[in-house]
């Protein structure tokens, strides 16, 4: 499983949602089946962080949103995250940039799948 189907997985989107890889999975996620709607992406994230002991600015930094959903948040997690996701090998040499681009583009591809998110976090 790819570091997006994790991620998919940790915020309860369904067998529905598919990772930027291939195959669908064969099992669902038993807290949102395929077709039951809408992801409250930041009410699942500010739900998560206000349990958090450590202030996480889930927002606007790619570690601390990984750290949130209690995955390796690691310089090579993200690099493979961002192989995954089809980063421009001009940001992979360069970590700040790769990492606002992941943050980015793991939003939008959460929104793609079903996510509610807004629009500021889009952009």
């Amino acid at each position: 499983m790819g570091l997006f189907s994790k991620i998919l997985h940790s915020l309860g989107f369904g067998a529905k949602a598919q990772s930027a890889e291939t195959a669908p999975s064969t099992r669902s996620a038993p807290a949102a089946p395929a077709g039951s709607g809408t992801v409250d992406v930041v009410g699942k994230l500010e739900g998560l962080a206000a349990g958090h002991p450590e202030k996480l600015n889930w927002r606007t930094s790619i570690v601390d949103l990984l750290k949130l959903l209690d995955l390796d948040s690691s310089l090579q997690a993200r690099k493979e995250l961002a192989s995954e996701l089809g980063c421009p090998p001009e940001k992979m040499g360069d970590s700040a940039q790769m990492n606002m681009w992941l943050h980015k583009t793991v939003l939008q591809k959460l929104a793609e799948n079903g996510g509610n998110v807004p629009p500021e976090l889009l952009d």
